[in-house]
């Protein structure tokens, strides 16, 4: 039996150890990578803390992997050995329930995360499902791939599939490890973007990542700061914050759309009444599939759109998740192997 190294948590709220864990190799409709790089992400925060139902300890976070194909298993055409590939928060589907019979595989019943339902990216080995994985451009670095699976993917797509068009007043809320991202698609996108955030520390960083305007929420009311714009055609609203959220929402223009990808339990504190006459829309967005997370990169390939990281060892990765958890990341952790 093979060995690698890997971070495992064995409890709620337990500590990050690195570990000899089994090497699987790949059954049917498998490969098993070679893992170049993870990004840390702040779901990790909820997944290490149990935060999701059903979870088998101990776990192998991470979401955000980049690396090499080292084993093909039966059945799988499309890859090979030597293939350059990223896997992100969507980490697989069935292909035979409802939603993925409509097409519609990120809403797969059976659909798979990985950490969640195999061990994930905090690792030097990986094995998956073939269709969670998305080719990576030759002009990226796996440093630069692994964000792309899932802020940069939930980012970009959520702004694609928006009414806003070239021009239209399009505002961030957040500038953090998603918000900085969105920042930066919305710029290349065409749309006049602004940046919300709280205090005046993050204006320097938000213009430079492509902000035209910066809103201090606390300093000025968000809503009308967006009115005095001609009112937002989109808000993407990348906090877990749903009063800050809902303080955007008298800054939409009409038919202006809040598109929630900033994840809170919390009730969104918004009546009816704000929707019903401006003819407004919510909407919750997913991450993306292996497809979009390709499309995303291909994206980020023509417009030089990149996550900003900091690279740390796997050795180092309780740090890594520490300065995530701490929001000492500017903006993004990558662990490299």
């Amino acid at each position: 039996m093979s060995t690698h190294r890997a971070v495992q948590v064995n409890s709620s709220g337990g500590a990050l150890e690195l570990v000899d864990a089994q090497t699987l190799s790949p059954e049917r409709g498998q490969v098993r990578v070679a893992v170049a790089a993870c990004g840390v992400c702040g779901t990790d925060r909820a997944i290490v803390n149990g935060g999701f139902p059903g979870i088998t300890w101990p776990v192998t976070p991470g979401h955000e992997i980049a690396g090499t194909i080292a084993e093909v298993g039966s059945g799988v055409t499309d890859f090979t050995v030597g293939d350059r590939v990223a896997i992100g928060w969507f980490g697989g589907h069935c292909g035979v329930c409802i939603p993925c019979r409509k097409g519609l595989f990120i809403h797969c019943v059976e659909g798979q995360i990985p950490s969640l339902h195999y061990p994930g990216g905090y690792a030097e080995s990986v094995t998956v499902p073939a269709n969670a994985l998305a080719r990576i451009p030759d002009e990226l670095s796996f440093a630069e791939a692994a964000p792309m699976g899932c802020a940069g993917v939930t980012t970009y797509n959520a702004l694609r599939h928006t009414r806003a068009l070239p021009g239209d007043v399009v505002a961030v809320l957040g500038v953090g490890g998603l918000g900085h991202l969105g920042l930066q698609f919305a710029n290349a996108m065409g749309f006049e973007t602004v940046a919300i955030a709280r205090g005046p520390g993050k204006e320097a960083d938000a213009r430079a990542l492509g902000a035209r305007h910066y809103i201090d929420s606390t300093a000025v009311d968000v809503s009308a700061a967006l009115l005095d714009l001609g009112g937002a055609a989109v808000v993407l609203a990348t906090v877990g914050n749903s009063q800050a959220m809902a303080d955007t929402v008298g800054g939409l223009a009409p038919r202006g759309e809040l598109v929630v990808i900033g994840v809170s339990a919390d009730p969104l504190p918004i009546s009816p009444v704000q929707l019903i006459q401006p003819a407004l829309t919510i909407s919750g967005h997913p991450s993306g599939t292996a497809r979009d997370v390709e499309e995303t990169m291909h994206f980020a390939v023509l417009s030089g759109v990149r996550a900003l990281v900091e690279e740390c060892p796997l050795d180092d990765a309780a740090s890594a998740y520490g300065a995530m958890e701490n929001g000492q990341a500017r903006y993004r952790m990558v662990l490299t192997i």
